[in-house]
């Protein structure tokens, strides 16, 4: 482990910045050279007409709207196909467009992506045109199943593409070749709600609205869906993925959010009047995804359209009932893989693999890339969990490290043993696979053996960063409200992190694993409340004695009384 401080990469304001000196240097650190980088005006978004054929999927749209046709929807079942499925129902409704259905694929019968079987389970529907949310870019077989049936296919999705494309009709996606859109950083509800403003101008150009008598909505108020799919999805928060965050936390501070969304809030013990972007990672979107984990996603999507407060309450109570199983699967999962580690003799350092590929009959597929984060995040070694599937496969889920493109590696695998991979997919940090089960040990060799031809020990090595130290002034709740609401947090534009030494006034044990505690600043008079979740309680400092923290400056809401409080991401080596 080493900690580093960020390196100013952007610049620091001399004068006319309307920001404090500590937020000056946290925005330099993160590359920003002036405070217009900073603004989330939706003016400032890129250009609808810059995403490659959003002009002809807002047509293909428009022509099926205006014959009456069956629209369907194929989402996913992760956050970002619930919201992503939920921006398109909704924005079709409010465009005058009553025909129209969502299905989703069962990860447990169907797996992911528009498969031929999901084509045969959407024949119910009658559907004239299918529009994939946030997949369809490797869905070569699936639409040609459909486009076989006579039926249009529109695919709207972020994932990286293969070299072969599927024969739909039209494919928006950032990613693929020949597209220019400056973001490639968009979310799959951030591809569909560029889609839903193109099809709106479309639509008021042919005078549609006018006709039905209708008012061309507001496409703004869906921001909140784009937010949480957004920050769900973890994709790097470039300045227009900000804008689309930053502007869907504020519709929902001013009440604007939709039920299902102020429901999600209400059972995660969250404040909509003062959402963050952590609220919805750590808040919503867990509960969120639960549904797809364990069951059927169409529960968390059904929340996201709930036309009224009850119908909503009700589904979010059920997704967070979903997440509190989750959490219990989990917690049996994770106990069983350190089993298995305890076995594998790597108590030192140089005996730690350079991937771990682990695998237990009884794991749940659903949890699999949860155990995959825990286990990259406790070694710094990328992490494949697999669990049984059917016809003698099994599934993995894989998560990764800085320095290490997961889906390349796995694309290295595919090349190096043509025949090993069944299917695979995903991005740099994380993807999916699936094999035959008796393959496993051939697959974990492969990629072990790749995963060492690219790695040195600087990759291996954890690296923490710090925006250096809180001076004594600092320790306010002023301080700490302007650090969480100045800007929308995220992946590549990440919380501030603070490193210092403490006195420890006060400490106090929660439930065997967590600290409560008042420290005082290293040469200061000054006290902070601060929490230490998920501890070796035993290992830390006693009341009096110091301890260096890696921390992060936040306040805390209890009973409507805020207070400035640390919490605490990493005890240092003193």
């Amino acid at each position: 482990m080493r900690l580093k401080r960020r390196p100013l990469t952007g610049k620091l304001t001399e004068n006319g910045s309307t920001y404090s000196p500590l937020l000056q240097r946290i925005f330099a650190a993160r590359g920003i050279n002036s405070d217009d980088e900073l603004r989330c005006d939706l003016r400032q978004l890129h250009p609808v007409s810059q995403l490659l054929n959003v002009e002809a999927a807002a047509g293909l749209i428009a022509k099926h709207i205006q014959a009456g046709n069956n629209i369907l929807v194929i989402g996913d079942f992760d956050a970002d196909g619930a919201t992503s499925t939920a921006v398109l129902v909704r924005a079709l409704k409010l465009m005058g467009h009553p025909y129209i259905d969502f299905l989703v694929p069962n990860r447990f019968k169907f797996g992911y992506d528009l498969s031929p079987e999901i084509v045969d389970e959407a024949e119910r529907f009658h559907p004239h045109l299918i529009i994939t949310v946030d997949n369809g870019i490797s869905s070569i077989a699936g639409v040609d199943a459909a486009k076989a049936k006579g039926w249009d296919v529109l695919v709207t999705d972020h994932h990286l593409p293969s070299e072969t494309l599927p024969k739909a009709d039209v494919i928006v996606n950032p990613n693929q070749a020949g597209d220019s859109f400056p973001s490639k950083n968009l979310a799959g509800v951030g591809v569909i709600f560029y889609v839903m403003l193109a099809l709106k101008k479309t639509l008021q150009e042919q005078q549609w609205f006018s006709l039905q008598k209708i008012q061309a909505p507001n496409l703004i108020a869906l921001l909140d869906l784009v937010a949480l799919g957004t920050v769900a999805d973890v994709v790097p928060l470039d300045r227009n993925n900000r804008i689309l965050v930053e502007q869907g936390l504020r519709n929902i501070r001013s009440g604007k959010a939709c039920f299902g969304i102020n429901a999600l809030f209400q059972v995660s013990g969250k404040n909509p009047q003062r959402a963050t972007s952590s609220d919805l990672s750590f808040g919503c979107a867990p509960r969120l995804n639960a549904a797809g984990r364990l069951d059927d996603m169409s529960v968390g999507i059904a929340c996201l359209l709930a036309e009224d407060y009850y119908t909503a309450m009700d589904l979010a109570t059920a997704l967070d009932d979903y997440n509190r199983d989750r959490r219990e699967i989990e917690g049996e999962m994770k106990e069983q893989a350190m089993d298995i580690l305890e076995t594998l003799d790597i108590a030192e350092e140089q005996n730690v693999p350079p991937i771990f590929c682990l695998y237990n009959e009884n794991w749940h597929q659903g949890v699999i890339g949860i155990i995959a984060s825990r286990i990259k995040e406790q070694f710094n070694r990328p992490a494949i969990i697999f669990a049984p599937a059917d016809n003698g496969e099994i599934k993995g889920s894989a998560r990764s490290i800085k320095g290490l493109h997961i889906r390349d590696i796995l694309d290295e695998v595919a090349s190096r043993k043509p025949n090993l991979l069944k299917k695979f997919g995903g991005h740099a940090m994380a993807a999916g696979m699936s094999l035959a089960a008796d393959k496993l040990d051939t697959f974990n060799k492969t990629i072990s053996d790749i995963v060492v031809s690219h790695c040195n020990d600087e990759i291996f090595t954890e690296v923490f960063y710090s925006d250096g130290e809180l001076t004594s002034d600092d320790f306010t709740l002023e301080t700490a409200e302007q650090l969480r609401s100045v800007a929308p947090w995220g992946q590549h534009f990440p919380e501030p992190l603070f490193d210092g030494t403490f006195e420890i006034i006060q400490r106090q044990v929660l439930k065997e694993k967590h600290l409560k505690l008042i420290l005082k600043p290293e040469d200061s008079q000054t006290t902070v409340s601060a929490i230490a979740f998920n501890t070796d309680v035993d290992n830390w400092p006693k009341q009096n004695e110091y301890v260096d923290l890696l921390y992060q400056f936040d306040v805390n809401e209890f009973r409507g009384s805020l207070t400035p409080q640390l919490i605490v991401r990493k005890r240092l080596s003193r």
